[in-house]
């Protein structure tokens, strides 16, 4: 028998198969029925489990077999097989999952076990869509489970009957829009900068309370409330906007707040 050694790993359950670690190598197996033939599936997960596969991968391909996939761990819980399915989503998974989350393959679970050393999210775009999408959405996994940061949070509500307009959320749009521009440079001259939170609310419901989470946070005016904007730094009250650049003032405090809160980065030296 060879002899070497195995690097170290976490240890992560597949159902309640532990991978990884100290635990024996695990034998996993395919099947190749039409996953939307559910009892067919199930017979063959069966008679692969029986043969000794320890975990169980299954073809997800379309709508079918995603709506399949709870009747196929049904099926074999009935008859006392207990074998891991894991779903093998083909290109178009994101628009399966969102369907039917009852099937849903998830990063975040393998992240928080430790496993996982490179994130890659494989979106669909739209025809002449911009392909960098992707990219946004692993960065986005990584940074709300406070994994890594890549670009200042932006918190916006999503509008009620509270609101009287939709300025509120074209403000949060402009607002995302100009961190992502200032982003490559700030990235380079003001570290730390990735972890700035900014809150944009609608009204005086949620606005200040939420603002005052964030480092810098700004709640306009609702349906019936006074014309004004109170602006809250790092958990208070530090200016009220009114009339029609609300805007553009509270991107110069915005400015100003990382030019003061993240020093910049020393030059190098030649």
């Amino acid at each position: 028998m060879a002899i070497f050694t195995r690097r170290t790993t976490p240890t992560v359950h597949v159902g309640s198969v532990p991978v990884g670690s100290c635990h024996h190598i695990v034998v996993q197996s395919m099947t190749n029925t039409d996953t939307a033939d559910v009892a067919g599936t199930v017979r063959q997960v069966a008679a692969l489990a029986e043969a000794g596969s320890e975990v169980v991968r299954v073809t997800v391909n379309h709508d079918e077999a995603a709506r399949a996939l709870p009747e196929i761990v049904e099926g074999l819980d009935r008859i006392g097989v207990s074998v891991p399915i894991v779903g093998d989503f083909h290109y178009n998974g994101h628009l399966l999952l969102r369907k039917y989350p009852a099937c849903a393959a998830a990063l975040a679970v393998l992240l928080q076990e430790g496993i996982g050393d490179t994130i890659r999210v494989s979106l669909t775009p739209e025809p002449d869509g911009d392909r960098a999408a992707e990219v946004r959405v692993a960065q986005q996994i990584l940074q709300s489970m406070e994994i890594r940061s890549f670009t200042p949070q932006v918190t916006s509500c999503p509008g009620c009957g509270r609101t009287t307009s939709t300025f509120f959320q074209q403000m949060a749009q402009d607002i995302e829009g100009y961190l992502r521009e200032k982003m490559p440079v700030w990235r380079t001259e003001r570290p730390g900068v990735e972890a700035l939170k900014v809150a944009v609310m609608g009204c005086v419901v949620n606005g200040p309370g939420e603002s005052k989470h964030a480092n810098i946070g700004i709640s306009l005016p609702g349906t019936f409330e006074e014309p004004k904007a109170p602006v809250y730094v790092d958990g208070r009250l530090h200016v009220t906007l009114k009339g029609e650049r609300i805007v553009p003032e509270f991107l110069a405090i915005l400015e100003d707040y990382v030019a003061t809160r993240y020093q910049a980065r020393e030059p190098a030296s030649i």
